[in-house]
């Protein structure tokens, strides 16, 4: 390779490399770990500072060491074989001793930081249980009986603790702007607490392989004034709203006569009791459906009774093992018969 095509494609490989440094490290996307929101995860991001930094250091040292040794003392035309050495004791000493007192130093704030982010801090606290489905969450609020789905409503300013456990494999709760990852098992349940500085959403994806729709197991955590808070847990305590229209009246006899009721709840529906899929009882009032991947609204409802599988494969929804206590609910679901539930599930508020 020339000289002129080597500088050309190391100065594109740097230039690319800069592009794609710059776009990941953007505190404006909405799960960056660079913008933190609370103070679990602002510690956490200052932990990340204080060892980038020091890392940065020490590879500007390193490697600065490594160019300069290699300019200075490479091998010139004419010159011979150089003098063979065997290892240099005093600075195999300093390179041993000054790691070791580095990483003794970074061990400091690490250790501190970890017995932060582990211990949730006393005092008024709300708690949570998130119960992790293929690929849903399930959320429930104990102190109040409330119980929803995939949007976590919170107080700002309010420390909250949730307790996390798996209903069928391994999976990750992670909010990048109010906490780190934190994993989750089948039988077992793991806890972890942040807070949210600001009324705002929050995204939260499952951070653990967990199957064929991974990707699209997303939730969202809802940070409300305290007021708004209060107003929103009165409105999930209420029952479901009941079928007004004769819409809304065909789209419940529906319901219960489709097999939805196999595995969703509906408050104030008896027969609607089912617990394999997300509580339904006040779907309407989401911002989102199908995990947070889609926004809730007459089309995405529409789309996803259609065809659920297109957008979360491997869904129970789209399930056709009859031998199953649950199966495809789309089975003889005609054009109206859509609109209609698509009228009552919007009704659910």
């Amino acid at each position: 390779m020339s000289k002129h095509r080597y500088l050309t494609t190391s100065a594109a490989l740097l230039a690319l490399f800069s592009i794609l440094l710059i776009v990941a490290c953007n505190p404006d996307s909405p799960q960056s770990t660079f913008d933190a929101r609370g103070p679990v995860a602002q510690s956490q991001l200052l932990l990340y500072w204080i060892i980038f930094w020091i890392a940065l250091v020490v590879f500007g040292v390193v490697g600065g060491g490594l160019l300069y040794t290699v300019i200075r003392f490479r091998r010139r035309p004419g010159q011979g074989i150089p003098e063979q050495t065997h290892g240099n004791t005093k600075l195999e000493i300093w390179w041993t001793v000054i790691p070791a007192i580095m990483l003794a130093v970074l061990a400091v704030p690490t250790v501190l930081t970890q017995f932060y982010v582990s211990n949730t801090p006393s005092g008024d606290k709300l708690e949570i249980n998130v119960t992790a489905h293929q690929w849903w969450w399930e959320i429930e609020y104990p102190d109040s009986g409330v119980v929803t789905a995939n949007e976590l409503h919170v107080p700002v300013g309010t420390v909250v603790e949730v307790d996390l456990t798996s209903g069928d494999v391994l999976h990750s709760f992670w909010v990048p702007k109010l906490a780190g990852k934190m994993d989750i098992f089948p039988g077992k349940t793991t806890s972890m607490w942040f807070s949210a500085d600001e009324v705002g959403e929050y995204f939260g994806q499952c951070a653990e392989f967990c199957g064929e729709s991974h990707a699209w197991m997303k939730f969202r955590v809802v940070a409300d004034t305290p007021e708004e808070f209060e107003a929103w847990k009165e409105s999930q305590l209420a029952e479901a709203k009941q079928a007004a229209t004769p819409e809304e009246t065909q789209g419940a006899a529906l319901f219960l006569s489709k097999g939805c009721i196999t595995c969703h709840t509906i408050s104030g529906v008896p027969a609607a009791a089912g617990i394999i899929g997300p509580d339904l009882s006040h779907l309407g009032s989401r911002t989102t459906m199908a995990a947070g991947i889609m926004e809730m609204n007459a089309d995405n409802l529409r789309e996803w009774l259609a065809d659920p599988n297109e957008f979360k494969p491997g869904n129970i929804m789209s399930n056709s093992d009859l031998s199953l206590p649950y199966n495809n609910p789309n089975f003889a679901l005609s054009s109206s018969d859509i609109d209609n539930l698509v009228a009552y599930l919007q009704s659910l508020k």
